[in-house]
């Protein structure tokens, strides 16, 4: 796979201001269904790169030292920290982010509709963070027991919930608010 992704890119040399060479990678990024040929410098995180050259700037910066989830996405169906991944690493895989689940501009996505009906968020900040970490729970994982999901959420962080409203959105969207609860 490394060969591949090799041969695929393209190094182009711009000389700066400066007089020292600046190296670039173009490189296809699959966002949320879509195509994004980018060029950037092999050590610019796929959060900056989904930000700053593709325009998405639903993925948040908290921490970035990947404690926080505030940028977490999905690659190929599964949850990273996008502050912690190169945006080479990404290339020619499919990432999903918080613009990809509404289906329409007047429908939301179970998950974001869960959210709102028990109050799942304050400030917004790692909203996005969270509900694609719950996405991925969703779609992977309906079946999940309480504790399960405690673990899993437990590893995004929010500064202004009690998270219990967190769980019980999951939980709703799931359509297991009525486990038993281990307050």
């Amino acid at each position: 796979m490394v060969k591949n992704l090799l041969r695929r890119l393209m190094i182009i040399y711009i000389i700066q201001e400066e007089g020292f060479s600046k190296v670039t990678v173009s490189i296809d990024l699959k966002i949320n269904g879509r195509a994004y040929p980018v060029a950037v410098e092999p050590r610019k995180t796929l959060a900056d790169t989904i930000r700053e050259d593709c325009g998405l700037t639903g993925t948040n910066l908290g921490c970035e030292h990947g404690v926080c989830g505030a940028c977490t996405v999905l690659m190929d169906d599964e949850p990273v920290r996008s502050c912690l991944m190169f945006a080479v690493q990404a290339a020619d895989r499919e990432i999903r982010t918080v613009e990809s689940l509404a289906p329409s501009e007047t429908e939301l996505h179970p998950m974001q509709q869960a959210f709102i009906d028990e109050h799942a968020l304050q400030c917004g900040f790692c909203t996005p963070g969270f509900l694609m970490l719950a996405t991925s729970i969703y779609e992977n994982r309906p079946g999940v027991s309480e504790e399960e999901l405690r673990e899993l959420l437990s590893s995004n962080l929010c500064r202004c919930t009690g998270y219990l409203n967190i769980l019980k959105a999951v939980q709703s969207a799931l359509g297991s608010s009525s486990t038993t609860q281990h307050a």
